[in-house]
């Protein structure tokens, strides 16, 4: 019955209503008809009016909704694959899609100066051949003119070749696995999720891409260089009811690890407050505006050069252990941002830098970029280089300790942006783009790009991209000895539960380096 005719009908059966009681009600079977007429009218959106455009306007699609949550599927786990080479776990290069909305500060510039502006790291040339090759897309349309002035709510599309540094091909140990929670032992240099340059050498992707793992849920984060004890939740419900034991303090945290020097043999308490200093590069430090923690150590043996050391945290601050480690003047063996030589002659002892917080930054980037050691700092060039306004937001290259019970969701970290990961390396840029894009043309398809037999690290021409100036970089792995740092989460109990992982080999008392 359509809605304007049983509206007439209810009219009627208004006016011969029967009096029960002294409450007017309508006829028995009217009144279901009416009670539906009624729920119509009131689930029934009424349609979106779509604005009546002015002569060359350009019509901007309203927002999509995007679905909060665990969203990695087996499509996206199928992105690419896995090979192993001189003790790393590699990912074979593969094409990406970088998505994001226009930002408040691009709206009413061109596409053409927000890349020049805040994605400096490829040239021109290179978005124009990009836009030429399809790979640049406005609201899901090829983009044909870089000139293109921005708009609120504008979807952006950049189809990248995507390489990823390489990590330990240590395995991910499964401690414990049930109907509630998967408990497993994290290799050093993995990062928990994708994060940054990380994608599919990260936790989560190896567990469901190898262990068949999927919908899991953060329940508290180690920094990509810790390893040790990592828990995950497999409902919401089990999620919430163990975040809040880590949010009342509930959870008792117990790290192992192996620091310079002899240190002392009697319980030290360190109390010093924690201020983030870059959140881009991942560096801490002792600071009276810092946020207030503590954390307990007590020494377990001492080898004559270094000790190992129980560390009991209290809270959970970013870098917490290794902050105030450095502080007592014993930082963690190697440690590759608070054991280095950017830190003066001191390291940091009692706080003592002699340096502003943007020289600090910029000696430790130098230091690791002389050892052409950037990777290890989960930070590339074009992280240092990039002009964007969000600088220091919140995009920690690193995931830390102190972010707990966060779902995992596919935009996590730089996939709110567009641009690649390509360093800027390669902006000795002299390349016919216009040979690229005829060799481009010849592809079959973008995600193609894949060889399954091989098992070898040296990159196929299938593997190329023409556009892609990884591709044509040759670079240095790290060995499997850099990717390890002495830093170990042992031990995990809470109310209902109490999970331990090994003592890691360089923990043994008779350990020698």
């Amino acid at each position: 019955m359509c809605l304007r005719s049983a509206l007439r009908s209810r009219d009627r059966g208004v006016r011969s209503l029967s009096f029960r009681g002294g409450m007017a009600e309508p006829e028995p079977g009217l009144k279901a008809i009416v009670e539906n007429v009624d729920e119509e009218k009131e689930t029934a959106a009424p349609a979106p009016k779509k604005r009546r455009l002015a002569a060359g306007e350009r019509y901007v699609p309203p927002p999509r909704k995007l679905r909060s949550g665990v969203s990695f599927s087996a499509a996206h786990f199928a992105e690419t694959s896995y090979y192993f080479e001189g003790g790393l776990r590699k990912v074979r290069p593969y094409y990406y899609d970088f998505r994001t909305y226009c930002k408040g500060r691009w709206v009413g510039r061109s596409l053409l100066h927000v890349f020049s502006t805040e994605f400096r790291a490829q040239p021109l040339a290179y978005y124009r051949a990009a836009a030429r090759a399809g790979r640049l897309r406005l609201n899901e349309e090829p983009v044909q003119d870089l000139d293109v002035v921005l708009k609120n709510n504008d979807f952006l599309r950049n189809t990248v070749h995507r390489h990823e540094p390489p990590v330990t091909a240590q395995p991910i140990q499964i401690l414990v696995e049930n109907d509630e929670v998967v408990v497993v032992d994290k290799p050093s240099s993995l990062p928990v999720h994708p994060c940054g340059r990380f994608r599919h050498n990260t936790v989560i992707f190896i567990l469901g891409k190898e262990h068949n793992l999927k919908e899991l849920h953060t329940i508290h984060r180690l920094d990509r260089m810790t390893s040790g004890v990592l828990m995950f939740a497999k409902t919401v419900e089990v999620s919430k009811r163990i975040d809040e034991q880590v949010r009342e303090r509930q959870l008792e945290k117990e790290y192992v690890c192996r620091v310079v020097g002899e240190f002392p043999e009697h319980e030290v308490v360190c109390e010093e407050p924690i201020l983030v200093v870059s959140y881009k590069v991942g560096v801490c430090r002792v600071d009276p505006k810092g946020k207030c923690c503590k954390t307990i150590f007590q020494r377990l043996s001492y080898n004559g050069k270094s000790s190992v050391v129980k560390c009991l945290p209290r809270t959970g601050r970013t870098h917490q252990i290794r902050v105030h480690l450095q502080y007592l003047g014993y930082p963690i063996v190697n440690d590759p941002i608070y054991n280095m030589e950017a830190w003066g002659p001191e390291k940091g002892k009692g706080g003592k830098i002699g340096k502003t917080d943007e020289e600090l930054l910029k000696a430790l980037v130098e230091e690791h970029r002389s050892k052409q050691s950037l990777d290890i700092l989960g930070i590339s060039e074009e992280d240092l280089n990039s002009n964007a306004e969000n600088n220091d937001s919140g995009n920690s290259s690193e995931c830390t300790e102190s972010v707990q019970a966060d779902p995992v969701i596919e935009n996590s970290c730089l996939a709110e942006d567009i641009r690649g990961s390509e360093t800027e390396e390669v902006v000795a840029y002299p390349l016919n783009f216009n040979t690229n894009i005829e060799m481009l043309e010849k592809n079959t398809e973008l995600g193609s790009h894949e060889n399954e037999g091989r098992q070898t690290g040296e990159k196929s021409s299938e593997e190329r991209d023409p556009l892609c100036v990884e591709c044509k970089i040759t670079r240095q792995d790290p060995s499997p000895k850099e990717l390890v740092m002495y830093l170990h989460a042992l031990r995990y109990k809470g109310a209902e539960f109490d999970y331990c992982a090994k003592m890691p080999e360089w923990a043994m008392e008779d350990w020698e380096e």
